[in-house]
């Protein structure tokens, strides 16, 4: 009895850890969102624009610099935590990009926000990679919606917070408070990350790896897949959208709508609050659906596609006269992409090996950060040119369409890169996408 009773302790304090990992990844995220979303506030400020002489470009251009480095190192990162493990490579990375978010209250030219923001995407490009490895390894399919949930709302509350805290600060003391302030405070979050956390991905890894049959997948076949190809156009879909609101909508509530400081503080708190909410309900409801005995893939595929779509309504607010509506499809087009959030990252976890989801979430971030450097260069681009924000949102719509149609037709299971496939296979899967196979068993 005794011994049963330790075991039954045993196993719940191991459960309890995990939640409470995934609650220190969230919070590890806010701060990440934080950090990267702070400088969205000071460029939509008329002193802040005329101090470092900034033009609709340049500050495109500033809200992209992050992801340049960001961008470029996720599949690197990929590799490290592949290889050495997630535990002191994410402290590393963590330790960084707080210095670098603070060290912005010491830069007196654009040419040094540029570097502080580059630097900012060298210490974040770790954080996805591993991320989702410690995920990949510590949750089995019908758990893992709700935690990549959870996780996410990270993503979500870091910019529902990060604008309206930057704009208090601001309007308190002053911008470069507010860096100082973010970057040092985020440091707190290093202790319960080395006191929860344990460097044993890789034992879970091997684990995966005899319950996949022990074989291995060249990476170049997981690359030249279908459901990569598609994953990596439905990822950048996605995170264009959120970087677009995250980088100029402040800018388009201040300007297009009129709103004060506080007020665009808030309604930017609106919509990635809604987001995060529908996030969590998102992920849960998928994850009781497949518990149910529904199939992993077709169920998250399917709420992915629906939270495209009510994206997509914020063309109706753009074009709205009336300030009530425009604010409400704002709030409404961002909450409901939420559905899709937890369950576009689920399926790659799903569909790829378990040895190299650090690599291939990598890949698929990069993907997001591609969105990250796109987007505001982009928007500031049309937004200069045509002189309205209803044509960068009417770009966010052809967008959304071209990731809705990656689900449909690219990210299927019978597409998925197997240890069983022989090259021939694999080459007329990636290359003819026809007379598909047997779908494969889902992994745990």
């Amino acid at each position: 009895m005794n011994s049963s009773g330790s075991t039954m302790s045993t196993v719940d304090e191991k459960n309890l850890n995990r939640w409470m990992i995934i609650g220190v990844l969230s919070v590890g995220m806010i701060v990440a969102y934080v950090s990267r979303s702070a400088i969205s506030v000071p460029l939509a400020m008329p002193a802040f624009i005329k101090t470092f002489h900034l033009s609709l470009t340049d500050r495109g251009v500033l809200n992209s610099a992050f992801f340049w480095t960001y961008a470029l190192l996720q599949i690197p990162a990929g590799f490290v935590v592949d290889r050495y493990g997630i535990k002191f490579p994410y402290f590393l990375g963590f330790a960084i990009w707080c210095l670098a978010s603070a060290s912005t209250a010491l830069t007196r030219s654009m040419p040094e926000l540029i570097f502080v923001q580059v630097l900012l995407g060298v210490g974040q490009s770790i954080v996805v990679p591993a991320s989702y490895r410690w995920i990949r390894h510590h949750f089995v399919e019908r758990e893992r919606g709700l935690a990549i949930a959870l996780y996410m709302t990270g993503t979500k509350i870091g910019p529902a917070i990060g604008t309206p805290l930057a704009a208090f600060l601001i309007a308190r003391y002053d911008w470069r408070f507010m860096f100082v302030l973010i970057g040092l405070g985020g440091m707190i979050w290093l202790v319960p990350w080395l006191v929860l956390v344990k460097n044993d991905d890789r034992q879970a890894e091997q684990a995966a790896a005899k319950k996949e049959g022990g074989k291995t997948i060249p990476f170049a076949r997981i690359l030249a897949s279908p459901v990569t190809l598609g994953t990596i156009i439905a990822s950048f879909s996605y995170m264009y959208f959120v970087y677009f609101c995250m980088t100029w909508m402040p800018a388009y509530f201040m300007e297009r709508r009129h709103l004060g400081l506080g007020k665009m503080g808030l309604f930017v708190f609106f919509s990635f609050g809604g987001m995060a909410i529908v996030a969590t309900v998102g992920g849960w409801a998928a994850d009781f659906l497949i518990g149910r005995g529904h199939n992993p893939v077709s169920v998250r595929k399917c709420f992915t596609i629906v939270g495209f779509s009510v994206a997509c309504t914020e063309l109706i607010g753009a074009r709205a006269t009336s300030l009530d509506t425009a604010l409400l499809f704002a709030v409404v087009s961002l909450s409901g992409l939420g559905l899709a959030t937890a369950n576009y990252w689920a399926i790659t976890q799903t569909l790829m090996p378990a040895a190299v989801i650090g690599r291939i979430s990598g890949v698929q971030n990069c993907a997001c950060s591609f969105a990250g450097i796109v987007a505001p260069i982009l928007t500031g681009w049309l937004l200069q040119k045509t002189g309205n924000y209803e044509t960068p949102m009417a770009a966010l719509l052809c967008v959304l369409v071209a990731g809705v149609l990656s689900y449909l037709f690219l990210v299927k299971e019978e597409y998925a890169p197997t240890a069983g496939d022989d090259d021939s296979q694999a080459k007329r899967r990636t290359v003819t996408l026809h007379l598909p196979s047997t779908p494969q068993a889902t992994r745990n």
